[in-house]
């Protein structure tokens, strides 16, 4: 171990603080203000802590998953959230987080750069199970809180149930219960007048 190996894995810290800068399209379930992206992740890890056992195998590694959701939105930092409904924006999506991966993993030392880059590619190929989970999980933390605020950022957004359904239906690879779960939210949203037909 260095002192150059510390002030590489240091200033990675320091530069992963940026997260709790990005502001997304999440009001907290008491509707005060938007969530951040730090605040997201921090969230759906700990629900794969709480819900691993709803994943579509039993025998995922969730230390993986917990670790793969604490860093799939660190390319935020530079790419900015991208809100899920948003056509225009994903046009360029995928060049713009590949760009800030890049960038970002980059900062530590090589061998912590390489794990933590195949970790944000595997979350994004979406092929491995833990990868599928922590999807899941991924769609299923903002469908909550979009029901909690009584559809606030739906509506906000004139966002109806097509493509919530759209957006949120391969959640039944990673983990179909909590999709028969949330497929339930999405009908009782639209039944409220939180979520338009």
């Amino acid at each position: 171990m260095t002192m150059e190996r510390l002030e590489k894995q240091v200033q990675f810290v320091i530069e992963i603080d940026k997260l709790k800068q990005v502001v997304r399209q999440t009001l907290l379930t008491d509707a005060s203000r938007l969530e951040n992206s730090a605040e997201h992740s921090w969230h759906i890890a700990a629900m794969a802590i709480l819900l691993h056992e709803y994943a579509a195998e039993r025998d995922i590694d969730v230390f993986r998953v917990v670790k793969m959701l604490l860093i799939h939105d660190l390319v935020e930092i530079d790419a900015g959230d991208t809100y899920c409904y948003d056509i225009e924006g994903h046009a360029d999506k995928a060049q713009r987080e590949q760009a800030a991966a890049d960038r970002i993993f980059n900062i530590l030392p090589a061998d912590q750069a390489v794990e933590l880059r195949a970790l944000w590619d595997e979350f994004e190929r979406g092929q491995t199970p833990e990868s599928r989970f922590a999807a899941a999980l991924d769609r299923l933390q903002p469908l909550i809180h979009n029901y909690t605020t009584g559809g606030k950022m739906w509506q906000h957004h004139g966002v109806k149930k097509d493509l919530v359904v759209a957006r949120n239906r391969h959640m039944e690879l990673g983990a179909p219960t909590l999709w028969k779960y949330a497929a339930k939210l999405i009908d009782d949203a639209v039944a409220g007048n939180m979520l338009w037909e």
